[in-house]
């Protein structure tokens, strides 16, 4: 599986939709609206790294309201911690 992190700037009146539209997309595992020069940071996965081209710049890319995006390849994984459990409240 490749990994890739895209940074998402988009129009400011446009961003709940934005993030809507692209968290729909299927090789988009997650979507955060972030604080920053950046709005949003989206999480593609593939199973080719030829893909993440084809999502980025054929999907995302074209997504109204998309007005710059940033792509960073992950190479190597360093924990596969479960995120919930760390935002967990505890039970």
């Amino acid at each position: 599986m490749n990994t890739a992190i895209v940074f998402i700037t988009t129009a400011v009146d446009k961003v709940s939709e934005v993030a809507e539209e692209i968290a729909a997309l299927p090789s988009v595992t997650e979507v955060y609206s972030v604080t920053g020069d950046i709005d949003l940071v989206a999480m593609v996965r593939t199973r080719d790294v030829e893909a993440i081209a084809d999502v980025v710049t054929g999907q995302i890319n074209k997504v109204e309201g998309v007005t710059n995006t940033q792509t960073h390849l992950a190479f190597r994984a360093y924990s596969t911690h479960d995120l919930e459990a760390a935002f967990s409240l505890g039970d």
